[in-house]
This record gives structure tokens, C-alpha cells and sequence, in this order.
């Protein structure tokens, strides 16, 4: 039996030694290290260098794994200052390297500098963070380059990538990245979005699910944002990610609830407009809200004048406002007042260049209206300043030849050159003439087309209505409540051309 087994043994020993090299000195002990020539020897797993060498011999440590050799601490030392001689000669400042390991040869280095070189990195960037001069390029920087690629970062902006964001170089594929990816996609984020996302905000990368994102996302789906609706937020403004809900979301959030926006608009806003979030409170919104009030606009109504321009908290209004309201009353003669109403109505007005502003204005002017009448056209609906010219003449020409309506209609309802011509204007001019029904032009253009079908086939005729209005409450109401009804006998005692009236269709 004992026969047996050293004869296995043998076998055992000899298929080891044959297939395993390395494990061979396990078997047969090597040398002593003093008898070793070469101050540097191809490594040895062994008990006795773990053991003895240390203590004999202290010019040693504990073998370091670095492309197969063990080095010596002189021999460290004097491979670490031909490093930094030779990234020196590049122009690389070496002083953040002295605590982070480098590789044992200056070849390697080389080839590491070479292959951020490549990527599009210069010496500067590489100053801005040397750390990434401790990446391994087949560990560290080709893995996690490749992930980013897969993600849908081209890779022509991979080294823009780093230079924005070079921790990156260091971090986990598996642990850090991938699990991140994962969130993304898990709030909606579409697959062919990720890259653009990564590239906007690529600190993302960094964070923890655990934590800032995981609590903002939380927080705005508490206040009534679509938890469908948060993919697309993230994708417009990855930054909301980012931020503390204490310090940064619900301050802004609380403060547009206190001057009359309801949680649910304000829910609205920020999917659609996810930046707005991202505007400091008191640097930005309250002093813009203040200049806003400053300049006339009323404080009732300020709710709508966000709720319609969400960019107006982050301008700089006070600036925009005083341009605007000189141009206004020097051009189109409208004082101050006249100038706030019309930002009410349409707060986009403070951004909107003064040459188009000019042009259906000078449209106007050129179709004999008075300056006086302009300037009651815009203060009512200032949206015709945002009017195509070529629509409006087409609008104007129709008005002329085929109704053939008073001028003065016009002023008072200036509204007409925003409907188009085609879809509203016409059809419903040619219904009202085919029925021998007369009214102003709000009475058939200022309605659904459901709601003019009523009005065509009732036995009365409702009353003039302004536009909707958006109260301090968060409704959406039309002024008049339910309307009051115009009935035939009270068409019959005011002036044909302000009351609508209807003649009885026998069916």
C-alpha cells in the first residue's frame, strides 16, 4: 500500500512539475537569496521568501505584483525618480504623484501618457488631474472607456468625457458604473438618451443610488410630477439628480406655492421646463419676482405670468424690462401701465427682439390704422406681435373683400390675426353666412368648434366672453360663470353691429 502511494505521489508530483511551472519551487525550494546574482528575480511564490527574506535581507519588502517583478526599495526609488524625470521632460507636474503607486518601468508609463495623448488629452489636462497617471490602461482606462461607448458615447468624445469628469478612470465597471446605468434606464431615460445625459452631467457616474438621487426623484413625484414624466426631466436636465431636496428642490418649490402657483401647476412646470429647478431662489427668482412687481405687473397676477414663461425666473428681467418699456413707449407710444398689461397677458414679450416686434406693427401702420389704435391693439393681445406678417395680410384681405367689415372691428378685436385663416376664420364666416346669422368676430372665432356648433343650432345667443383666465385658486376658469343669455328680445332693442342677434331656421 505504501508502495502505491508514493508511486501516486511521484505521478503527482511530475504532472505538477509538467503543467505548472510556477508551482515547481513549491515543490523543490529554490535558492537562498543570497546566492541570487540579479538584485531583481522573476517571482517566487515561496515560503521562504515570505519568511526570511525580509528579516536578512531589509532592502526588500513584501513581493509587490506589478507586471510580474519584485522590486527593491532602492530599486523603487530609483525607477520612481526616472519616472518623474521623464514625465517632468513632458511638461507633467509630478508633486500629487508621490502618494499613489506607479508602474515599475518608465516604458510604461510611456505608453500610458501615449494612449491618453491618443484619446485626445494634452499635457494640461492631464496637470488638471495627474491621478489618472495611476490608471492601468489594460485594468483601468480600456474597460471603463469601452463601457462608456456602450452606453452611446461616441468615441470621439470620450476624451472630452474625461477631461470633464477624469475620477471616472478610476472607478468599478461592475459595482460603480453598470448599477448606475441600471437607475437611468429604470426612471425612463431612453436607451439612445443615455449618452447624451452622461455627457451633459457625467458626475452622475459618481453618485450613490442610495442617496441625493434616489430622495429627489422620490420628492417630486410627492409633489404630482407623472413618474412616467421623469425620464424625460432627467434627460432635459440631468442635474435635478443632483440636487438636495432640503437645500435646493423644495425651497424654489415652496416658495412658488406662497405666491400663488398650485402644486399641481407647479408640478406641470417642472416637466416641461426641469430646468427652472436649477435657478437660485434668493440670487434669481425672488429678485426677479420683486422687479417684476416693481414694474407694474400685479401681484394676483403673477402666478399666470409664470405659469405661461417659467424662463422669466431665471432672466435678468430687470434689464430686459426697462429695455423693453423704453422701446415701448418710444415706438408704439405705450406708457408703463400699458406696458405691464401687456406683459401679464404674454410675459415672453420681454425677450422678444425689438425687429420683430416692428414688423406687424409696421404691417399695421402700413394698412392706415392710427398709432393711437396700434398701441390699444397690442395692450389687448399682445400675441399679434408674434404674427407671421404674410399670414396677417392674408387675414386682412379676407377681412376686407369678403366681410367687409369696419376697421374698428379690428381694434377692438385684435385677436383676429392670431386664428388662422383656413382652419377657423373662413369655415365659420361661411356657416354664419349660409344660416344669415350677423355677430362680432369674438362671438364666432372665440370658442371650440363644438361650442360654435351649439351656438349655430341654439334657439339664443350667449354673451361676449374673454379668454380663460387662471385664478390664485389653481382653476382654470372662463370669467361669467355660467354666461349670461342674450335673448331675442334684447337683440332687438341695441345697435345691430355690437349685439348679436339670429334669425329662427325652420328645419
Amino acid at each position: 500500500m505504501s508502495y502505491l502511494l508514493l508511486r501516486r505521489n511521484k505521478k503527482f508530483v511530475s504532472f505538477i512539475a509538467r503543467h505548472y511551472p510556477i508551482l515547481k519551487t513549491l515543490i523543490n525550494p529554490p535558492d537562498p537569496p543570497h546566492l541570487l546574482q540579479s538584485p531583481c528575480s522573476i517571482l517566487r511564490i515561496s515560503h521562504y521568501a515570505t519568511t526570511q527574506s525580509s528579516s536578512k535581507f531589509p532592502e526588500y519588502e513584501m513581493p509587490t505584483v506589478t507586471w510580474g517583478v519584485i522590486q527593491g526599495k532602492k530599486e523603487k526609488l530609483v525607477n520612481r525618480v526616472k519616472i518623474c524625470d521623464y514625465l517632468k521632460s513632458l511638461g507633467v507636474i509630478t508633486d500629487e504623484l508621490e502618494s499613489i503607486e506607479l508602474p515599475s518601468t518608465v516604458e510604461v508609463m510611456s505608453e500610458r501618457v501615449e494612449f491618453l495623448q491618443k484619446l485626445g488629452l494634452s499635457i494640461d489636462d492631464v496637470n488638471e488631474y495627474p491621478l489618472m497617471l495611476g490608471c492601468s490602461v489594460r485594468k483601468n482606462l480600456i474597460p471603463v472607456l469601452a463601457y462608456l461607448e456602450k452606453t452611446g458615447i461616441s468615441r470621439s468624445k470620450l476624451g472630452e468625457f474625461v477631461k470633464n469628469y477624469p475620477q471616472i478612470l478610476h472607478a468599478s465597471v461592475v459595482v460603480e458604473l453598470a448599477p448606475v446605468v441600471k437607475f437611468l434606464r429604470g426612471l425612463d431615460v431612453e436607451k439612445q438618451d443615455l449618452g447624451y445625459v452622461l455627457m451633459k452631467y457625467p458626475e452622475l457616474l459618481g453618485f450613490k443610488l442610495e442617496g441625493t438621487m434616489s430622495t429627489s426623484v422620490a420628492y417630486l413625484v410627492s409633489i404630482g410630477v407623472s413618474p412616467r414624466d421623469i425620464g424625460p426631466m432627467v434627460t432635459q436636465y440631468p442635474y435635478l439628480l443632483g440636487m438636495r431636496v432640503g437645500t435646493m428642490i423644495k425651497p424654489i418649490v415652496d416658495y412658488l406655492v406662497s405666491i400663488g402657483l398650485p402644486k399641481k401647476i407647479v408640478a406641470r412646470m417642472l416637466e416641461k421646463r426641469a430646468y427652472v429647478i436649477g435657478y437660485s431662489l434668493e440670487e434669481t427668482v425672488k429678485p426677479n419676482v420683486e422687479c417684476l412687481i416693481s414694474f407694474g405687473v400685479r401681484r394676483e397676477l403673477l402666478p399666470l405670468v409664470i405659469a405661461q414663461y417659467p424662463q422669466i425666473l431665471g432672466l435678468p428681467v430687470k434689464a430686459k424690462m426697462s429695455t423693453q418699456q423704453y422701446f415701448f413707449s418710444l415706438k408704439l407710444k405705450i406708457d408703463p401701465e400699458g406696458f405691464a398689461r401687456v406683459v401679464e397677458k404674454m410675459p415672453q414679450i420681454v425677450s422678444l427682439k425689438q425687429n420683430v416686434i416692428m414688423k406687424p406693427v409696421e404691417f399695421l401702420l402700413g394698412r392706415a390704422f392710427q398709432v393711437e389704435d396700434v398701441a390699444r391693439m397690442v395692450v389687448r393681445c399682445p400675441q399679434i406681435l408674434c404674427s407671421r406678417v404674410e399670414l396677417m395680410k392674408n387675414s386682412y384681405y379676407f377681412y376686407k373683400t369678403e366681410m367687409g367689415r369696419p376697421m374698428k372691428e379690428l381694434v377692438e378685436y385684435p385677436e383676429y390675426f392670431t386664428y388662422s385663416l383656413e382652419s377657423r376664420i373662413k369655415p365659420r364666416y361661411q356657416k354664419l353666412q349660409s344660416k344669415g346669422i350677423r355677430s362680432s368676430l369674438n362671438w364666432f372665432l372665440n370658442c371650440s368648434d363644438q361650442r360654435f356648433e351649439e351656438r349655430l343650432e341654439g334657439n339664443f345667443i350667449d354673451a361676449d366672453t374673454e379668454g380663460p383666465v387662471f385664478d390664485m385658486g389653481g382653476k382654470l376658469d372662463m370669467p361669467g360663470g355660467g354666461g349670461e343669455v342674450v335673448s331675442d328680445e334684447d337683440d332687438d332693442e341695441s345697435d345691430d353691429d355690437e349685439v348679436l342677434y339670429r334669425r329662427t331656421v325652420t328645419l
